[in-house]
């Protein structure tokens, strides 16, 4: 698989990374277009790929092209690229609320793609919702599944709609979780513990609450009954959740990150 990627930032290392793990490409396959010297460098070395300053030169011979750049950045990206894609190529953009609409104009290339990955790809554990232009044909689709499966798991959608859905709630949804722990952390040194210790007793219960949602067959509220005594420590805590709102204001969340997935595409 030859790939050219535009940025090099964090997600950009991430599928490099689970390209090289799963022998999808080898590093000679794989060029990242970079305007950052020292990032350059540092992917250069770590993967022994090679890097480029001219995104023109990224994609050159480049069967994919992963767009990585700030949704801001692409205008100025797409105004580079817009008449230098072959009909062989095949762009997958990972910006968010970008819709496929905008990408196909804006780089006046037919066959887009449109991933929403989220920030546990860079340990192989990432979440992918994905949607594809009616350009993109089926063998070209089996290969964006097994490029985004080997950052972890990945759905595809006939509706676009659903990418901003995900958007917020595996995208930024990662970052939610993230709040979460640190404020039970926070929670947990406030109450004694060592932070060190805190942090390693949060993570594995995240970890292990999530493998056990996810092995056990039992949804998440069917779990939260078991674990909950009446009368015990459980309740007591779950008491001051509920009252303070945190499932409502999860939804707020979700709501408010999808509202915003849509203004940057324009819906």
């Amino acid at each position: 698989m030859q790939v050219g990627f535009i940025g090099g930032g964090t997600m950009a290392e991430a599928i490099v990374s689970a390209l090289l793990r799963d022998q999808l490409a080898e590093p000679e396959e794989i060029v990242v277009g970079e305007p950052l010297a020292q990032r350059r460098q540092e992917l250069a070395e770590r993967y022994k790929i090679s890097v480029t300053a001219d995104n023109a030169k990224a994609i050159r011979g480049a069967e994919t092209v992963i767009l990585a750049v700030k949704p801001n950045q692409f205008p100025a990206v797409a105004a580079r690229l817009a008449g230098r894609l072959s009909a062989k190529q095949t762009v997958v953009s990972i910006m968010a609320g970008v819709t496929i609409q905008t990408l196909r104009e804006s780089l006046k290339h037919p066959a887009v793609v449109r991933v929403m990955p989220n920030p546990p790809a860079q340990v192989g554990e990432g979440m992918c919702a994905w949607t594809a232009a009616a350009e993109v044909d089926e063998e070209t689709r089996a290969g964006v599944r097994r490029l985004l499966e080997a950052t972890g798991k990945a759905i595809a959608f006939d509706d676009e709609r659903f990418i901003d859905i995900a958007t917020a709630v595996s995208g930024s949804g990662a970052g939610f979780v993230f709040l979460l722990m640190e404020a039970f952390i926070d929670g947990a040194v406030h109450l004694g513990l060592p932070r060190k210790t805190a942090s390693e007793m949060v993570i594995q219960t995240f970890l292990g609450s999530a493998r056990l949602a996810e092995e056990s067959g039992r949804t998440p509220a069917e779990l939260r009954n078991l674990t909950t005594t009446p009368g015990g420590t459980t309740t007591e805590g779950l008491l001051v959740l509920e009252g303070a709102g945190v499932r409502a204001a999860v939804t707020e969340a979700l709501i408010a990150a999808y509202e915003k997935s849509r203004a940057m595409g324009g819906s």
